[in-house]
């Protein structure tokens, strides 16, 4: 990208104006900021300066929904949502940074007009928002907000999740078209946009305006990162079409030209979420585009063979942005408490069939205890 050299340079001499020459730092830190502010420049905290040519560690999963109080019989979790995410933590703390998908609005009270008195299959998420501190424990640095649940709430709730998540010092991502999140890792900027189907966030449905705004964000990162919530959902699902899906008669995204898109425009990391079903991987131009990464963590969904099983995606990515690398960490939800380690590593040779399926000679290779490689 146009970016990289220039700003570690900056970078170098900020924090040594900064500090006054500590050599304290944390394991990895994450400011956001808003595309469209320009009044102060975001506060900028690095973990140690890179080695030339060292990677980035990105971790990433896919749905969460960590339990809703609307309706109000629905219940929480055991023990308060407590062990929702507790044995995952370790994993996503190893990264230098995390990435998840928040599936439902953080507020109390409010109300929703989502769903009318005779709706069926229609769902409202309300999370309780002392449930972020969870998020936070486990180690997320960004979480996207651009899916079809974010707006449960409508505006309230939108507002409400990012008071939570910015007290919490997790960026984000998707609540509307000015929340773009810049963050600094390891002494480079990354940019992360998030795409979803509605009329809120960017619309992966319009393949254009996602060149633009990828390429508007490129020429001022070293890496992009794009995340989309579209595609169809359930178990016939997991599969990448060739053409544009559609669910419930929702146009759901041409999924293959919108990832080839914005890696044209610009982005070196595509992360998908929302069939609820994982999908292939695969490299295009040397960048990595995970389809779906299917369920994480959500209270209260049947699981049903594929759609309980569920991963870490590790993924390595060079200072130009390249895919270099990566691991599945296998997890299973086969009860309401959470994703567990699964012994079987069941979802490897799944996603490993999906992708060589899909994608034949650009699909990624996975060996049998999950080593990822382009």
């Amino acid at each position: 990208m146009f970016f990289r050299n220039r700003l570690a340079v900056s970078l170098l001499l900020l924090i040594a104006v900064a500090l006054g020459g500590s050599a304290a730092c944390t394991r990895r830190t994450a400011q956001a900021d808003q595309l469209s502010s320009s009044t102060a420049a975001p506060v900028v905290q690095v973990k140690a300066t890179p080695a030339p040519g060292e990677a980035i560690t990105i971790s990433a999963v896919g749905d969460i929904m960590l339990g809703s109080t609307n309706p109000p019989d629905r219940g929480l979790p055991a023990q308060d949502g407590a062990l929702m995410l507790s044995q995952v933590g370790e994993i996503l703390s190893a990264a230098d940074l995390a990435f998840g998908n928040l599936e439902g609005p953080m507020l109390e009270g409010g109300r929703s007009s989502k769903c009318g008195p005779r709706s069926r299959m229609c769902y409202a998420f309300r999370v309780p928002t002392r449930y972020g501190k969870y998020l936070k424990e486990a180690g997320f640095d960004i979480m996207s907000l651009a899916n079809n649940h974010a707006s449960d709430f409508g505006l309230e709730g939108r507002e409400s999740t990012r008071r939570v998540l910015d007290g919490l010092g997790i960026a984000h991502a998707g609540a509307d078209f000015d929340d773009i999140a810049y963050l600094d890792v390891k002494g480079r900027r990354i940019g992360v946009i998030a795409f979803a189907t509605n009329n809120i966030s960017y619309n992966v449905n319009d393949i254009e305006a996602a060149r633009r705004v990828v390429a508007r964000v490129a020429a001022n990162s070293d890496i992009v990162i794009v995340s989309f919530h579209a595609g169809a959902e359930g178990l016939t699902a997991q599969h990448v079409p060739r053409g544009p899906e559609v669910f419930l008669g929702e146009p759901r995204g041409n999924l293959r030209a919108f990832s080839r898109a914005v890696i044209d425009a610009g982005a070196d990391l595509v992360l998908g979420h929302g069939p609820h079903v994982v999908r292939g991987l695969e490299v295009y131009k040397d960048r990595l585009v995970a389809y779906s990464l299917g369920n994480f963590a959500f209270f209260r969904f049947p699981f049903n063979g594929p759609t309980g099983l569920s991963l870490v995606l590790d993924a390595q990515i060079g200072p130009d942005g390249e895919f270099l690398g990566g691991r599945i960490h296998p997890l299973i939800q086969h009860a309401q408490d959470g994703p567990r380690p699964d012994a079987n590593a069941t979802v490897i040779p799944l996603i490993r069939q999906l992708s060589m399926d899909d994608f034949g000679p650009t699909a990624v290779k996975i060996s049998n205890d999950g080593t990822i490689s382009p």
